[in-house]
């Protein structure tokens, strides 16, 4: 049986992108082998990654002066590559600054990743509370490296609505689950990465965008592996790459292209968003923590309304069980902040949302 699948990622893909996978696993492109089995170097793996490229730079609009990089170490390993190769000093050259804002634990994360390498400003933070809103952007530190962004926070479900303004100072961001859910102007930004687990394709590749002016500012003590320059005049194969990942990104691509684009997965990402939104608003068991002008499309907790924290604690769990026994997976919130949370990505469909909803319908109902 085939279940609506809200978890943050790795997260649920499109089924003919499954379906599609399924049947060339033995077999694709006429090769007569699997993309797992294949040489990154062959003739029959080139056009694979060539075509996932194009078709990413298509639907995305992505500049000619922007190289796009396919890399592993999901989007964690970003928190430190991008101050290593920006801001990171050589012997007897101190370290740049780094402008962060801090809007969630992911971003925390980054920059305290990024104080390993640069001179970290955390210039703004929403923690006070409990990273439920965005805060205002300020300017970055005169000569900063760059300036870094959670575009989309999917523990606590909040999104930047609108980007803040650097100047010169590159914008970096990590858009891992917003990736592809509505249009994005990727010349506003001189660094954008994303793990694929969530919108992209399977864990354990991590796309990179990033403006060639940028590239080749590692410091010569930065290991090989972890210098922007070299992956790129590689072309991603400076090492073997994820092959499959890549193989399946390039599918959900030719999916979400054959859809119509960004441009109309957005209109059904506001449409699921909207309709669970809505129910929320109007329940009298569940609510978002999340202040309304920041809520994210795509990762939408919910707590209970009533009730001391055991009783919450109590029907949060028997919530999740039961909505599983019903077929709708991975609700728990994070083990962070607790509640309960629905991803709705790309690739969940309309009729999951409604399914969620008719299942909070009858739960709040039992609780009357």
């Amino acid at each position: 049986m085939r279940v609506y699948n809200f978890s943050s990622g790795p997260s649920t893909l499109p089924e003919p992108v499954l379906e599609r996978a399924a049947r060339e696993m033995k077999d694709a492109n006429g090769t007569g082998q699997s993309v797992m089995e294949m040489s990154h170097r062959s003739a029959d793996f080139k056009p694979i990654i060539e075509r996932t490229e194009a078709l990413l730079r298509e639907v995305m609009e992505i500049p000619p002066n922007y190289r796009v990089l396919f890399l592993q170490g999901g989007a964690s390993l970003q928190f430190a590559m991008i101050p290593l190769n920006l801001a990171a000093g050589e012997a007897g050259v101190p370290a740049k600054g780094a402008t962060y804002v801090e809007t969630g634990v992911w971003a925390k994360k980054a920059a305290e990743e990024g104080a390993k390498y640069a001179r970290v400003a955390v210039a703004a933070s929403s923690r006070d509370r409990d990273y439920t809103y965005i805060p205002p952007a300020p300017a970055p530190g005169a000569g900063d490296a760059f300036y870094h962004i959670t575009l989309n926070n999917t523990i606590v479900g909040t999104k930047w609505r609108e980007l803040p303004e650097t100047g010169p100072v590159p914008l970096a961001a990590d858009i891992s689950s917003c990736i592809l859910s509505e249009p994005l102007e990727v010349s506003r930004f001189g660094v954008l990465y994303a793990g694929a687990q969530k919108n992209l394709g399977p864990a354990g590749t991590t796309v990179v965008i990033i403006r060639e002016d940028l590239i080749g500012r590692a410091p010569s003590w930065t290991p090989a592996l972890l210098r922007y320059d070299v992956l790129a005049g590689e072309g991603s194969m400076y090492n073997t790459p994820p092959c499959y990942g890549i193989y399946v990104i390039g599918l959900v691509l030719e999916w979400l292209k054959g859809l119509g684009g960004v441009r109309a997965i957005a209109e059904r990402n506001e449409e699921k968003a909207g309709l669970l939104y809505a129910y929320l608003e109007n329940s009298r068991c569940f609510c978002s923590p999340v202040e309304k002008p920041f809520r994210s499309l795509m990762n939408i907790p919910f707590t209970l309304a009533r009730g001391g924290p055991e009783e919450k604690k109590t029907l949060e769990a028997r919530f999740v069980t039961e909505a599983a026994a019903e077929g709708l997976v991975n609700l728990a919130g994070h083990r962070l902040v607790g509640g309960m949370r629905a991803s709705i990505y790309n690739a969940m469909p309309l009729e999951g949302v409604r399914a969620l909803i008719r299942f909070m319908e009858k739960f709040e109902k039992g609780l009357t």
